[in-house]
């Protein structure tokens, strides 16, 4: 794991340094660059590396291998050693045990069609000399990011904004991505905060030739949204063969030259990581979890259950009030861009203590997206009914329902005015009420919602697959690379193994949940090693209480951070929406706290990350 940067603009040595010295956290081990002269043209590569695999400094990068491919690649490769001998045997030689140099040669054999050969989380380019050409990719679910800045003939690249950023004088801030950070939390790929830089879709590979500046990019993986993929063998074929795809990502992920530990919840998806690698490990796997003060968001007594039972040695965090309000102020360093996600904060507190003992963690992130496993999900089968209702009954109810005190019940009533089950589901994601946005557009139609808009597969399916496309990886994904990495800490996750995720897709939904029996196949196969009885409780989220810390402890805090001066300044808001949101959450009439979080980060990052710079 590591920050990788590249550019073809000519910059002094030092301003290079710089650049990866502002990305330093990523990989801690050696920085190295290097400069590739031909004929008129620098092409300058970049490192920050984390040493996981091959510790020696004979796999430092930048990498050339067989003299002409040079090579900076940020991630694991969990196949490589299965790839090394296949190369081997088709006579490529290797100097290295990593997997770095297995990438190159893979390169070499398959040409833009190795992507479809790795097994991993990556994001990596090489320049060929011969052909004068860069080629990259991003993994297929986006775990790795990927930023890039092309201005019609000049090239940069960077796993962070903050490295493109530096030196830069052509950038703008976009008003339209401020309008979508507003409405999902996050800047969407393949936009950025900046006009000029975007992101490379997950599951997509480009070329960029440097002698006439051209760049393509194009998708090399997608998950199977037309449901053409069947699963045909009974329930009990379903779990063995889960189980054995599951013991070998798992088995794959605990490969490395470092010590290795697993991040444990004490829900399901974590807790069946945990098991699998307790019995894959032939040491006590250590396991690491936190614990909050306030009851309703503290599951670490159920983590402490599953890791007893597993006998693994556990490590339990306490997420500190003080603790976290400081990488509050801190958050816009390591996340360049506005991301409104407040479970970054405890993910960055585990990221942080975890890192004293080991230097790569297990997750069980992915378990929810492809084997239904969110509350959410459950309003697909339940209040999704309300939508056979005809629309003007719906409308009606809603103006009854709106004044009404209970605050779910005013929930409702705002979902009711929603047209269909697929805008419905939208309006989860994104929050209802959208009126505190100031702006004509429309920031919930994105591309991804082709995945959630066609017939092809039940409801349940739909939102599943949205979910793995928007959710997990322009939240989700990054919440994790940021909040680790800004640690030093790999994280890796066996159930976004893409064997993983593609068999989900094509088994039958009563598989993966049948009445409330939400993950039942992953469940199933958890069972083995650990007993049901201790999953026996309702889901909770990873969260932080700042609910109850805006109306109480920190509320002096948010009315100051978001005074009538401080909102003039933020781009995109009606402000009397705004502030009378706040008085909603503040006297309790409405829980408002995603949007207050939304607007400090914006506010911090605006004043932090954005001076002088024009917003267009």
């Amino acid at each position: 794991m590591c920050g990788i940067y590249g550019t073809t603009i000519k910059y002094e040595e030092h301003q290079v340094q710089d650049k990866l010295k502002r990305t330093a956290f990523r990989g801690p081990d050696k920085m190295g660059w290097q400069f590739y002269k031909k004929e008129e043209k620098t092409i300058t590569f970049g490192h920050n590396r984390l040493s996981i695999i091959d510790l020696d400094p004979r796999s430092d990068q930048p990498f050339t291998y067989y003299d002409h491919i040079h090579i900076v690649f940020n991630g694991e490769i969990y196949n490589f050693r299965i790839l090394k001998k296949e190369l081997t045997e088709k006579g490529y030689s290797f100097n290295t045990t990593s997997d770095t140099e297995v990438l190159c040669a893979a390169y070499l054999e398959y040409g833009e069609k190795c992507v479809d050969h790795l097994n991993g989380m990556f994001a990596f380019v090489i320049y060929d000399e011969k052909k004068q050409e860069l080629f990259g990719a991003r993994d297929r679910l986006g775990q790795k990011p990927f930023y890039y800045y092309h201005n019609g003939l000049d090239f940069e690249f960077s796993s962070q904004l903050s490295s493109i950023q530096m030196f830069n004088d052509n950038l703008s801030v976009s008003q339209k991505s401020i309008g979508y950070y507003l409405a999902w939390g996050n800047v969407p790929e393949p936009y950025s905060i900046f006009n000029e830089i975007k992101k490379l879709p997950a599951g997509h590979r480009f070329t960029y030739n440097i002698k006439t500046g051209d760049f393509n990019n194009s998708c090399y993986w997608d998950i199977d949204y037309q449901g053409k993929t069947k699963f045909t063998g009974t329930y009990n074929d379903a779990k063995n063969e889960l189980s054995d795809i599951l013991d070998d990502a798992v088995s794959s992920r605990l490969f490395a030259d470092v010590p290795v530990g697993v991040f444990l919840s004490g829900g399901v998806d974590s807790s069946l990581v945990a098991a699998v690698a307790s019995k894959s490990s032939n040491a006590k796997v250590k396991t690491f979890s936190v614990k909050f003060n306030e009851a309703e968001f503290d599951e670490s007594a159920y983590a402490q259950q599953v890791a007893d039972h597993l006998k693994t040695d556990h490590n339990v965090i306490e997420c500190n009030y003080n603790e976290g309000m400081s990488l509050i102020e801190n958050f816009s360093h390591f996340y360049d861009e506005p991301f409104a996600d407040s479970s970054a904060i405890p993910s960055m507190l585990l990221a942080k203590h975890t890192r004293e003992q080991v230097t790569v963690a297990l997750s069980g992130d992915g378990g929810d997206e492809s084997f239904i496993g969110y509350q959410r999900y459950k309003w697909a089968t339940t209040k999704s009914k309300l939508y056979d209702v005809p629309y003007s009954l719906r409308k009606l109810s809603s103006s009854v329902l709106k004044h009404v005190p209970n605050y779910k019940l005013k929930v409702v009533a705002e979902a009711l005015k929603t047209k269909n089950r697929n805008t419905a589901y939208l309006s989860v994601m994104t929050g209802i009420n959208l009126n505190y946005i100031q702006s004509d557009e429309d920031f919930r139609d994105v591309a991804e919602i082709k995945y959630l808009d066609h017939n092809n597969k039940n409801l349940l399916e739909r939102v599943s697959d949205f979910d793995l496309k928007t959710y997990l990886n322009w939240d989700i994904n990054t919440k994790v690379d940021r909040a680790t990495m800004a640690y030093s800490l790999e994280a890796r996750a066996p159930l976004l193994d893409h064997r993983i995720v593609d068999f989900a897709r094509a088994l039958p939904t009563d598989f993966k949940i049948l009445k409330d029996n939400q993950k039942r196949i992953l469940k199933d196969v958890l069972y083995q090693y650990v007993p049901e009885h201790i999953f026996d409780r309702p889901k909770a989220g990873f969260a932080i209480p700042f609910a109850t810390w805006f109306r109480e402890d920190l509320k002096d805090y948010v009315l100051s951070e978001l005074d009538d001066e401080s909102l003039k300044n933020i781009p995109n808001i009606n402000i009397e929406n705004v502030k009378f949101m706040i008085k909603q959450h503040m006297d309790g009439s409405w829980n408002r706290y995603p949007l207050i979080w939304k607007l400090i980060v914006l506010k911090q990052w605006l004043n932090k990350e954005a001076k002088g710079i024009s917003i267009k």
